[in-house]
């Protein structure tokens, strides 16, 4: 298992995560995020939100739509006989001119009421005719006492421009599937390897079985109008890496196309296994506490300290048990229990209780050895403090607010090996044993207090795990475990080292060689935003968090020395009571700054908080200080896994409308951006996505409600072809002098390339579509096409790279150096075929980049796949000069560094290039001749086709 490298605060991705969880070309990778917070196809919320200019009774528009985003310094009356929700439904009906909600009491439904004192928070969630409204939640704040009720303000998200039907045309079986396809294909539609053989006529193969979906209703996205989509949960294991996957898709229901998808993961550091949701999913419950009587006992914790524990005493076994009743007894009489998980696999402990668990035990109430090493001591005493501070601080009755059990389990290892990272996952906190470098994970209370403050926020804002929001909820874990971790070591806020987290879990080296991130780093929008895919890191929830972590860290250092619990109280209010599910930067921000208002902070306090936020960039419109190095063909594409293509000076992209309601259209335009983009495929309700084109047709898959078609156009006009239907899915289109080549998956999962030459009325597959062989990752070039293959060899399977001369039907295998464990994107030019090579599974995602004549000799690496500067590609495209492949860099040294970057080598290897330094997330890269390649870039925050005709050099 990977650990953060050493030096870097920041824990960005590993390198050896990535190839796998890497977008295919033309498969399921999703949009670029940047600056949105959820909706990657609305424009983003802080450029329309204006300064705050009104100083009492302020109202700040929302972004979208009539409902105003922030409303505070109320005073206003309200029901005070009624219960909480319904008097702030009443309110809000009250107040139609100005929050535009027609009828409250139909279209939103209470979920949760919060009382601290005499004040209630109310949250309602939005529904459109009946449909959940994905993010549209609304709070309304009360105050009630001596009899009275007022409101004193109001948050949120509530959509008002929906009108989208909310009748489904796809069956709820169809969305399933073509949302266990897409993940399949994120998970490995990168390579061909042995992982994907599937025997002849077995249905039911491991490789097919490995994910399952199951849909959660219908959902509507509020882009624009509003998409009506089923919410498809798939849950299973990678068979590649054989991590637990848990993935929210969500598919058009009008069309059957996946328009949103991102894991519910969530891990202490980035890329590794975690923090899945019970949503959906077949989830056993955790056992309750046994009988014993509480008592109180010792233990040593991994760092030799010897601490105070609450533990139980079971008389009849006249043993003493990990199960503390005495946090609680006051209110809920629930427990803090601590469990021992060292025979458990990560994958069975997310978002499911393993199955024969068991409490630690132990003949004295006196806790060490096994316990100590296992971080059960660590985890029980760190848990009763985190409680305490919630409790004390916060007036927090548990994480849920209601007094919830507390379930921690320790030890738990990732497939028998290390396990360094941990998570919650909406029932526990699951801690991994640690390695020889790393003690387990719960040896630092600032890593239980992050664990456990996700829960804390699941149960308040509830803030999306993806993009911006979930980049604040990554930002709000670090920011109260550290409070409560300097606070319980008595580390002063101006120490170097307050903001660092995780740095307590090093065996022999320095802490700051040890954390996993710093809240000192100083990251800012401007400098250090990263405009990255929900496929890595869930949209950068771990590679921006620190930029709002910072400001808020800022704020605890400078609002008051001498009360450090007056920025916690600060931002509990706002969590608690301002902020929704899909707010961004800004809007948390705005949150602060209202609860700092609310509070009655002095004007020099709320200074410091708003001079905080600024000094890290998170200002309104902050997101157009983002700056590229490419050109701009065509921007603002506002669509999901679609990809590009280039050929005969012509590019080919999809888009949607502005505000990415309507299903996406193809377009084509010069690379040269010279005139203007032309729109080739019918608005007809399909989706149009994976488009190819030579320069005169332009190809393109269309997926509609029962099937998937391959259609064309000419570039000059002229009416669309069907020229394939399948009844699975295709992805990786490609076409060169009118031949049409792409992949098709059987009905078991299998991967077939086929073609279509101009006048064939049926694909020939040039593996016969035999379900016990694969083809895949096809590239077509004068006459022949290259494609990477898996084929039997006596009793056993072996991966190769095939040509097929289309005017001859005759086949050859090209040269291989070694033996192939899997076989990446390839590129034929009408001089050289190039290919990915993995011949070392050892090298955790490290692939050559290989070369060869066109009669299958003369096989040489351009870049080696081990050794200095060797690169991670998952994607590759070729000209006659040049091989540009999507690649993690060598060094990782910086965040925007461990993002997908393009590098370019000459075709005979003897230099190698950044093609652009643009610092966000490069994908879907497609030669357009010579040097030049046109790819899909999110520095901007926005999913934009950019274009580089020579490599920029050294970044």
């Amino acid at each position: 298992m990977h650990k953060p490298r050493a030096g870097r605060a920041g824990a960005g991705s590993t390198r050896g995560s990535r190839t796998a969880g890497s977008p295919a070309r033309g498969a399921g990778a999703v949009a670029l995020l940047g600056a949105a917070a959820l909706l990657a196809t609305a424009v983003p919320a802080a450029q329309a939100v204006p300064a705050r200019q009104v100083p009492a009774a302020d109202v700040v528009p929302g972004a979208g739509t009539e409902t105003p985003a922030l409303v505070d310094g109320l005073h206003e009356s309200a029901d005070a006989k009624a219960a909480p929700a319904d008097a702030a439904r009443r309110h809000l009906a009250a107040k139609e001119s100005r929050y535009r909600i027609a009828d409250p009491g139909r279209d939103l439904t209470p979920v949760q009421t919060l009382r601290q004192g005499a004040d209630e928070t109310v949250r309602l969630q939005q529904r459109h005719h009946g449909v959940e409204v994905l993010g549209g939640q609304y709070v309304v704040r009360m105050e009630k006492k001596d009899g009275r009720r007022v409101v004193t303000g109001t948050s949120g998200k509530y959509f008002t421009g929906l009108t989208t039907t909310t009748t489904a045309t796809v069956t709820q079986d169809l969305a399933v599937r073509r949302a266990v396809s897409s993940v399949a294909a994120r998970l490995g539609g990168a390579t061909l390897g042995k992982k994907d053989v599937r025997p002849a006529g077995n249905a039911k193969t491991k490789a097919a079985a490995a994910l399952s979906g199951r849909a959660g209703g219908l959902v509507v996205i509020p882009r624009g109008a509003g998409v009506l989509t089923y919410r498809v949960t798939v849950r299973g294991t990678d068979t590649a890496t054989g991590r637990p996957v848990l993935q929210d898709v969500y598919v058009d229901a009008r069309a059957g196309f996946p328009v949103l998808q991102y894991s519910l993961i969530r891990t202490l550091t980035a890329d590794r296994p975690a923090r899945p949701a019970a949503s959906g999913a077949a989830v056993r419950q955790a056992p309750a506490a046994g009988p014993g009587s509480a008592t109180s006992g010792t233990g040593v914790r991994s760092n030799g300290d010897r601490v105070p524990l609450e533990v139980a005493f079971d008389g009849s076994a006249g043993q003493y048990s990990l199960v503390d009743y005495a946090h609680m007894a006051a209110t809920s009489k629930n427990t803090l229990h601590t469990w021992d998980a060292r025979a458990v696999d990560v994958d069975d402990a997310s978002g499911r209780w393993p199955d024969g668990l068991k409490e630690f035990t132990n003949p004295s109430p006196d806790y060490s050895g096994d316990a100590t090493e296992s971080g059960a001591v660590d985890a029980h005493w760190a848990a009763g403090q985190v409680y305490d501070y919630y409790k004390k601080v916060h007036g927090r009755d548990s994480l849920d607010g209601r007094g919830m059990t507390i379930n921690s389990l320790v030890g738990v290892t990732y497939a028998g090996g290390p396990f360094v990272n941990a998570f919650w996952d909406g029932q526990k906190m699951v801690y991994g044993a640690g390695d020889d470098q790393y003690r387990t994970l719960s040896a630092d209370l600032d890593v239980v207090g992050h664990e456990m403050t996700h829960g804390v926020v699941e149960n308040t804002a509830n803030l999306v795990y993806a993009g911006q929001s979930g980049a604040l909820n990554e930002a709000l874990a670090d920011y109260f475990g550290n409070a409560i971790d300097v606070t319980a070591s008595g580390t002063k806020m101006d120490d170097p080292d307050s903001g660092l987290l995780g740095e307590n879990l090093c065996r022999t080296a320095k802490p700051r060689d040890c954390a996993f991130r710093d809240l000192n780093d100083g990251r800012t929008t401007a400098k250090d935003y990263l405009g990255v895919t929900f496929s890595t890191d869930n949209g950068g929830v771990h590679l921006n968090s620190t930029i709002f972590s910072g400001a808020l860290w800022d704020i605890r250092q400078d609002l008051d020395p001498k009360d450090p619990f007056l920025a916690d109280r600060l931002v509990y209010k706002a969590l608690s009571t301002y902020m929704t599910p899909l707010d961004g930067y800004t809007e948390a921000r705005d949150a602060v700054v209202a609860a700092a208002k609310d509070m009655g902070l002095s004007a020099r306090q709320q200074n410091v908080v708003k001079r905080s936020f600024s000094a890290h960039g998170i200002v309104p419109g902050w997101e157009n200080a983002l700056g590229v190095d490419s050109d701009r063909l065509f921007g603002k594409l506002n669509t999901t896994g679609t990809g590009t293509a280039a050929g005969g000076g012509w590019w080919a992209t999809s888009r949607s409308n502005d505000d990415g309601t309507e299903a996406y259209s193809v377009y084509a335009g010069r690379v040269d951006g010279r005139g203007a983009p032309k729109l080739i495929s019918p608005n007809d309700g399909r989706y149009h996505v994976y488009p190819a084109t030579d320069g005169k047709t332009v190809v393109w898959a269309a997926f509609g409600t029962t099937s998937v078609d391959i259609l064309s156009r000419p570039l000059a006009g002229g009416p669309v072809k069907t020229l394939h239907t399948s009844s699975t899915t295709v992805q990786n289109l490609r076409i060169d002098h009118g031949t049409v080549v792409f992949e098709e998956f059987d009905t078991f999962g299998g991967r077939h390339v086929g073609f279509l030459r101009p006048g064939d009325r049926e694909p020939t597959l040039v593996d016969g579509g035999k379900p016990e062989l694969g083809s895949a990752l096809p590239s077509v070039s004068d006459g022949r096409i290259a494609y990477a293959k898996l084929y039997t060899s006596g009793d056993d399977y072996k991966l190769g790279v095939e040509t097929y001369d289309l005017a001859t039907g005759g086949t050859r295998l090209v040269q291989q150096l070694g033996e192939p464990q899997a076989i990446g994107q390839t590129g034929i030019t009408g001089k050289n075929v190039f290919w990915l090579v993995d011949e070392n599974l050892a090298d955790q995602g490290q692939l050559a980049v290989r070369r060869a004549d066109l009669d299958g000799t003369g096989a040489v690496d351009l870049q080696a796949e081990a050794g200095p500067g060797a690169l991670f590609p998952f994607d590759l495209t070729a000209s006659d000069d040049a091989v540009t492949v999507n690649s993690t860099p060598p060094d990782t040294q910086y965040r925007n560094e461990t993002l997908p970057k393009l590098w370019q080598l000459s075709a005979d290897g003897t230099r190698r290039e950044r093609l652009s330094c643009n610092r966000g997330e490069q994908l879907y890269p497609s030669a357009a001749g010579g040097r030049q390649v046109v790819w899909l870039d999110g520095t901007t925050g926005w999913t934009d086709l950019v274009t580089r005709e020579r490599p920029a050099g050294t970044c």
